[in-house]
């Protein structure tokens, strides 16, 4: 597909939204820590509250994969991608879970952060509904009414992504309501379909209703910017390369583990994660998470030169860099690289 104007609205609102995400750096409570309390203490602070798509770093620290390489891992709930990267520049936490377009958006604001390595290679941006609806693309939507949240991302994106794939907003009925009601007015037959995050709100909803949902990504349909990986700060990175190599082998071996024992990595993050959501809601989560980590680099939490330039193509193209910088200055390929 094209790279139309509506494309590029849709990253620019994508950004911002990421940008706009409200700072935690005077939070220092509510870590997990499930470490022997030997090696050097580490920090890493998630994108959010913990849910499926962190059940690796508890199954690492659970399994000594961090132990084993000298580190002593406390697990941060975050606050959005945008306030992580923050407290990583400002070295706050040493390591960040955090999306691309806002670590970009750091960066081209003069923070000192760098990418390890993007896991999350697919985006998980989407427009949810209960299986009966038979939605299979974007154009089925016509005639839906669809809820969402004035203010957030999805709510911000989704007559551009609509544009992109040739269908006219005007034709899907949009009804504004709180993030709380989302489930009970899908749960109701009040609207057609949500918006959000399929791999997070997914295993929720079908937990609360009982019915099927099923989902169309973003990324499938024209638009698949880099997601959810590692941030360091370059203070980190001069200081103590060493450390940043350790962490990332740790991460990476978590991922891989995790893909084969999802139901141990599942037990393990509910017994060690502060208010984990329900057992059966982790367990799906963790399971719509792991095809995200698919992408064209090679290995888990390896990424390709022409990812991440098509990554910066996108959101040059839109305005939303300053400077389009080459990709090594945002990501640094040698602490994931393949084999």
């Amino acid at each position: 597909m094209k790279r139309t104007a509506a494309t590029l609205t849709l990253l620019s609102a994508l950004l911002a939204a990421g940008a706009c995400a409200p700072d935690t750096s005077d939070d220092d409570d509510g870590g997990d820590s499930g470490g022997d309390g030997k090696g050097k203490k580490v920090t890493l602070t998630l994108n959010w509250v913990p849910y499926g798509e962190h059940a690796a770093f508890y199954y690492g620290v659970e399994k000594g994969f961090y132990a084993d390489e000298g580190i002593d891992l406390e697990i941060k709930p975050g606050n959005g991608s945008a306030a992580t990267i923050q407290q990583v520049a400002q070295n706050q936490t040493d390591f960040g879970w955090a999306d691309t377009p806002p670590l970009m958006a750091g960066i081209g604001e003069g923070m000192g952060v760098k990418s390890l390595g993007v896991y999350l290679q697919k985006g998980p941006s989407s427009v949810q509904f209960v299986s009966d609806e038979n939605i299979k693309e974007p154009a089925d939507l016509e005639g839906k009414t669809v809820a969402g949240t004035p203010g957030d991302a999805m709510y911000a994106t989704f007559p551009g992504w609509l544009e992109a794939n040739d269908v006219d907003p005007s034709k899907v009925k949009v009804v504004n309501v709180q993030p709380a009601d989302k489930i009970s007015q899908l749960a109701a037959g009040k609207v057609d379909a949500i918006m959000g995050f399929f791999h997070d709100q997914g295993p929720t909803i079908e937990n609360t209703t009982g019915e099927t949902v099923d989902y169309i990504l973003f990324s499938d349909f024209g638009m698949n910017v880099l997601g959810t990986g590692i941030v360091a700060s370059d203070k980190m990175l001069a200081d103590d390369p060493e450390l940043a190599k350790a962490f990332v082998r740790a991460t990476t071996k978590s991922w891989q583990e995790v893909e084969a024992n999802q139901d141990e990595a599942v037990k393990i993050m509910s017994e060690a994660a502060t208010e984990p959501p329900p057992d059966n809601v982790l367990a799906n989560q963790l399971k719509d998470t792991l095809p995200l980590l698919e992408g064209d680099g090679g290995g888990v939490g390896v990424n390709s030169e022409e990812s991440w330039q098509e990554t910066i193509d996108l959101l040059s193209d839109g305005g939303m860099l300053k400077e389009a910088k080459k990709p090594a200055d945002y990501w640094d390929a040698s602490y994931a690289a393949k084999g």
